[in-house]
C-alpha cells in the first residue's frame, strides 16, 4: 500500500472507465466504447482501527469521511479530527483518520457488526430503539421562495459532472438563500454523496442553518437523519420520500420537499420555510 496525495489518487483510481458495449438501437447493435462510473471498496479506519467498508466513488474521500464520521455521530465537531490520510491499495482505498481519544474510546463502546452497511443510518443496529435515533429539533429560520429552490436543481444538473458523463451517480447540492450554489458533491450512492457535502462544509465552518439541501434522489429515513443531525433546515429532493423520512422530517422540524422540479413540487413536512414568491 502507499500513501498517496489526492492528485496522485485521481490518477490511481480514476473516476470512470471505458468499457466495450453492444448498442442496441431501432433494431439494429452497433459495437462501441462506453465511459461508466467506477465503485471502489472505501475502508474508514479511526485510530488504526476498521470501522466500515462502503463501497464508493473514489474521490473527495476527506470529505466523505468526515461527513460520515459527523452524520453517524462519530465526532461531534471537525475540530476533533486530528489527521486524514488516503492509503491506496491493490483491492481498494483505506482512508485512515486519528481522533481525539474521546471519541475513540465512545465509538469502541458502540461498535457492532456492520456488515453489509450502505452508508445508512439504521444498517447494522441490534435493537429497533438503536436503530431509530432520536434527533432533537432543527433550529433553522432560514427561508427560501420556491422559484428560487426551482431554479437551482435545474442549475445543479450542470454542476454534475459525473453524472452528465456516466449516468450512474446521485449528486448533492448546498444552497444558500438567494438561490447560489455553494457545492456540489457526487458519488455512486446517495448517502455517501451527502456525507462528501457535509464533509466539505463542516471542513469549511459552514453555517448549516442558514442553508438548504438539494438531492437527486429519493429522500429516504437516512438522508433526512443525516441533515437533522447536522440542524439543516430544508431539504428537497427530485424523487419521493418515504413516510418514515416524512414522519422523522415532522418531528424534527426539518422542511421536507419532494418531487422538485423546475416549476412544481410537493412539500411533505414543516412548509414554513418555503414560500411561493
Amino acid at each position: 500500500m502507499q500513501n498517496l496525495p489526492m492528485d496522485a489518487l485521481c490518477a490511481e483510481y480514476p473516476t470512470t472507465a471505458e468499457v466495450d458495449i453492444q448498442k442496441w438501437l431501432n433494431g439494429e447493435v452497433t459495437a462501441r466504447r462506453d465511459v461508466v462510473a467506477e465503485e471502489v471498496p472505501i475502508a474508514l479506519e479511526y485510530n488504526g482501527i476498521s470501522h466500515v467498508v462502503m463501497m464508493a466513488s473514489p474521490a473527495d474521500l476527506a470529505d466523505f469521511a468526515l461527513g460520515f464520521s459527523l452524520t453517524e455521530g462519530i465526532l461531534a465537531d471537525p475540530s476533533e479530527l486530528f489527521d486524514c490520510e488516503i492509503v491506496v491499495g491493490a483491492d481498494g482505498i483505506q482512508v485512515q483518520l486519528e481522533i481525539a481519544a474521546q471519541r475513540f474510546m465512545a465509538l469502541k463502546e458502540k461498535r457492532r457488526n456492520l456488515t453489509g452497511r450502505t452508508g445508512c443510518g439504521l444498517c447494522g443496529a441490534e435493537t429497533l430503539a438503536q436503530a431509530i435515533r432520536k434527533v432533537p429539533p432543527v433550529q433553522s429560520s432560514a427561508c427560501f421562495s420556491a422559484p428560487t429552490l426551482h431554479t437551482a436543481i435545474e442549475r445543479m444538473q450542470q454542476q454534475q459532472q459525473l453524472q452528465q458523463t456516466t449516468g450512474a451517480t446521485h449528486a448533492a447540492a448546498w444552497v444558500q438563500k438567494n438561490g447560489d450554489i455553494l457545492a456540489v458533491r457526487e458519488d455512486v450512492g446517495r448517502h455517501n454523496a451527502l456525507d462528501k457535502l457535509i464533509g466539505m462544509l463542516a471542513a469549511a465552518r459552514q453555517d448549516f442553518s442558514t442553508g438548504a439541501v438539494l438531492i437527486t434522489s429519493r429522500a429516504s429515513y437516512e438522508m433526512v437523519q443525516k441533515s437533522a443531525v447536522m440542524g439543516i433546515g430544508l431539504i428537497a429532493a427530485i424523487s419521493a420520500p418515504t413516510a418514515l423520512a416524512i414522519k422523522l422530517a415532522r418531528e424534527a422540524e426539518v422542511t421536507l420537499v419532494g418531487f422538485m422540479r423546475q416549476h412544481s413540487h410537493a412539500v411533505y413536512a414543516n412548509g414554513h420555510r418555503l414560500s411561493t414568491k
